[in-house]
């Protein structure tokens, strides 16, 4: 597996990757938006657990869902239920060996959503309920069968309660019938299931021109814009009137609904005199149409004697399609676009407070995409009757890019992406302007570029934006999971509000190598600090000063989020640090959760029951790594020896991923790759030296200068000789040079034959402790009177939380 540039993550045949992020927030429930390039065979498996690389479903005995997109030469779709099928049905332009596809699959209580397209639960293409669902599912793996998968924009996104509102499901047919590289957005038109350029058809709102027809002069309002952009029509600037004498209504109704709609229905005896208008105005696709039905009736005699009517429509290889122009209309969007470039026809001048003129547009196309500005154009404001419009506050650039969108039905992504403030602007003018295809192409393309780097610009845009919960949440996520960096590599989280930093602080991804960050992130945000720094500024300016004036309306925010630091886990120097500080003279409650945390250090027992999440690390800072039974493949020296998790284990001190020490010098029975070789030997063994004036021996660990461990359990093997240790104890360093014991043992009898396996849990505050450097230390004599401190074990295994 290897990850490419932007995010381009390749997955080899029979592999499957999981990363820490693809994780459902709550268990059995949750949604994988992502866009996949393969011949066939795209595979998703969802486990209660992370597998590893070479991990594959048909080889998994544990409960899973697996589901692949265009199985058997990708004519199929499959879902897995612990490797036993379930459904196997027929679907045709699953995947495309040409190019990325956009796809999302949705799980929630059993009940599994498969829809393709670039907005998650929408375009819905199966369903399929487990009628005994496992709730359980929480990791996503991306796996293949035979041929290489290219993955990108993978995001995991919550299954919420108003999700069908953020993102309005729409009727979708099977995956039958649709064309292999179309763009993936069949029925996505949201609100514009009511409100299109159908509206607009023979309606005198809006209209800048008329159709005189038929020798009683009958009148018919039209829009010069949409007209010209479906045709050709040689328009005058002062023309608004355009006489048909020969033209009956029929005919010209039947003209004007296939320009609005894309379709009309017509009897068969005016089919030619409805190709002679078209033709007349070179609206070429009507024209098409009616030829080939009148040359259908003239090879089938028969279809005279029907008496129905014709129905055409306009060419669309998309079973749904948007009523508004871009999809399944005769429009040019060239000749749309150049009407904005040119102001010609334009009934409504657009100026900006402070940027003057800023475009010439066409009140019916800023209509036919905006609720909101057709109301301003129709319900009797000043913009009714006037041909300007002022606005203010307004970002001239969002808001070409706005019209831009409104004249192509597309987006400059390739710009946006790179000024991201730009798209945040565009998005807010989305939302405010009702724009929602605009504003879902936002929200999607900021799915895809949102990075550790650009959320903390993101979500204080999107929180102040109601109809981006979503993209709120996901951001909320993100910065939860990578909180330290989010937190020190600038200050932008000090902008966001309460109930969004309250959020993240209490999130359960919440992700952090200490409390100290949680802490001074808590402070800093109370602040509104401007320069990045930790607790000990805060100390030394409350020395002189008062909370009341240092954190202002944010002091009682301070005071509830305080208690979500987890105390107990910090260091029990620095909480000493803490007690002395001036933070705790001011603060009350910040003494009390500290003095709270010393007591627990100090007696090693709990204050209130085991379940209080203060006592409790953050599990999602680390990999679970826990012992199971003597011997196990689930500790963290095993799990260096794989490159955590990368390949096939390979010892992991040859390998260099870590380091073991002995007390006495390397010799033929003291092999330090012995200690992680997994083999049993009969002599292993380490000699005695002289330290601070004692006799002792010993085994030490180094993890490496970018690991830890909280260690929670450890095991031994002894090798053939029957030297029994009897007192030692497990010690923990961050430094190697200052240990912590971990557990102590005084006349452990527990060993007491040759080859033995032995474990132990490690309890109490320590427990919670990460540690780089760990060590088996002999401070008593052996059973071997011979050779009293030869310290004799030919395995160690440490468990706990793996950072």
């Amino acid at each position: 597996m290897e990850m490419k540039e932007k995010k381009f993550l390749t997955v080899a045949p029979f592999e499957c990757a999981w990363r820490k992020d693809l994780k459902f927030r709550e268990a059995g429930r949750g949604c994988v938006a992502f866009e996949a390039f393969a011949h066939n065979d795209v595979t998703l498996v969802f486990r209660e657990n992370v597998g590893s690389q070479h991990y594959h479903y048909k080889r998994d005995n544990s409960p899973h869902y697996t589901v692949i997109l265009g199985s058997h030469r990708n004519k199929r779709l499959k879902i897995e239920v612990n490797g036993k099928p379930v459904v196997d049905v027929a679907g045709v332009g699953l995947c495309c060996s040409s190019e990325f596809k956009s796809y999302w699959i949705s799980i929630c209580d059993g009940l599994i959503s498969i829809g393709k397209g670039r907005y998650p639960f929408q375009n819905l293409v199966f369903q399929w309920l487990d009628s005994n669902p496992n709730c359980s599912v929480r990791y996503v793996g991306l796996s293949s069968w035979d041929k290489h998968v290219g993955y990108r924009n993978v995001n995991v996104l919550p299954i919420t309660h108003n999700h069908i509102s953020l993102w309005k499901h729409v009727e979708s047919g099977e995956l039958e019938g649709e064309e292999e590289g179309e763009d993936e957005l069949n029925g996505e038109y949201m609100d514009y299931e009511k409100w299109g350029l159908e509206n607009f058809l023979e309606n005198w709102e809006l209209s800048d021109m008329v159709f005189i027809f038929d020798t009683e002069e009958r009148h018919v309002p039209a829009h010069k814009a949409i007209l010209v952009a479906s045709g050709n029509f040689p328009f005058s600037l002062s023309e608004d009137v355009v006489k048909l004498p020969a033209v009956t209504y029929p005919v010209l109704h039947a003209f004007l609904q296939y320009i609005y709609t894309g379709q009309t229905k017509i009897p068969e005896s005016q089919l030619g005199p409805l190709r002679a208008l078209g033709l007349r105005f070179e609206v070429m696709s009507l024209v098409k149409q009616c030829e080939q039905n009148i040359e259908r009736f003239k090879l089938n005699k028969k279809l005279f004697d029907s008496g129905k009517s014709v129905e055409l429509s306009y060419p669309s290889t998309r079973t749904h399609y948007c009523a508004t122009f871009p999809l399944g209309l005769p429009v040019n969007i060239q000749k749309l676009r150049q009407l904005l470039i040119t102001g010609k026809y334009s009934d409504v001048n657009i100026y900006i407070e402070g940027h003057g003129l800023v475009a010439q547009a066409h009140k019916v196309i800023l209509s036919l995409w905006s609720v909101p500005f057709a109301k301003m154009f129709t319900n009797g404001m000043s913009e009714t009757m006037s041909s300007e419009v002022s606005l203010r506050d307004v970002s001239p650039e969002a808001f070409k890019a706005m019209l831009e969108f409104m004249y192509s039905g597309e987006l400059d992504m390739e710009a946006t992406v790179v000024a991201s403030a730009l798209l945040l602007q565009i998005l807010f003018l989305a939302d405010q302007f009702g724009v929602t295809l605009l504003h879902q192409e936002c929200c999607k393309t900021l799915l895809e570029c949102l990075s550790e780097d650009s959320v903390g610009s993101i979500l204080p845009v999107v929180a102040s934006i109601p109809s981006c919960k979503l993209i709120e949440e996901t951001c909320e996520r993100k910065v939860a999971m990578h909180f330290d960096y989010c937190t020190t590599a600038s200050i932008d989280f000090v902008l966001l509000g309460e109930t969004t930093f309250s959020n993240i602080i209490q999130h359960p991804d919440l992700t952090v190598t200490s409390e100290e960050k949680v802490l001074n992130a808590i402070l800093m945000w109370g602040m509104k600090a401007k320069d990045l720094y930790g607790w000990e500024v805060v100390d030394e300016l409350i020395i002189n000063s008062f909370p009341e004036h240092l954190f202002g309306e944010r002091l009682q925010s301070v005071h509830d989020l305080l208690p979500f630091v987890r105390f107990p886990l910090l260091p029990y120097a620095l909480l000493k640090k803490l007690e002395k500080s001036s933070i705790s003279r001011h603060i009350h409650n910040f003494h009390n959760l500290v003095k709270e945390a010393i007591s627990y250090v100090e007696n090693g027992a709990r204050l209130e029951n085991d379940q209080n999440i203060r006592f409790q690390h953050r599990r999602s800072s680390y990999k679970e790594l826990q012992y199971i039974r003597d011997g196990d493949s689930n500790g963290v020296l095993y799990f260096a020896g794989t490159s955590y998790g990368e390949h096939q284990w390979v010892n992991p001190v040859l390998s260099k991923r870590i380091t073991i020490t002995a007390s006495s010098p390397p010799s033929r029975y003291t092999d330090p790759k012995v200690l992680v070789s997994r083999t049993y030997q009969g002599t292993s063994i380490t000699g005695p030296r002289m330290e601070d004036g004692h006799k002792c021996a010993w085994w030490a660990v180094d993890l490496g200068q970018e690991h830890q461990l909280m260690c929670n359990y450890y095991t031994l093997r002894q090798d053939g000789s029957r030297a029994f240790m009897r007192s030692w104890n497990l010690q923990g360093s961050l430094d190697g040079k200052s240990w912590t014991n971990l557990r102590v043992h005084e006349n452990d009898q527990t060993v007491c034959k040759p080859g033995q396996f032995a474990s132990w849990p490690i309890i109490g505050p320590n427990a919670l402790l990460p540690f780089r450097f760990f060590r088996l230390i002999m401070t008593g004599q052996t059973t071997d009177a011979s050779n009293p401190w030869n310290f004799c074990i030919c395995f160690l295994e440490l468990y706990g939380y793996f950072h």
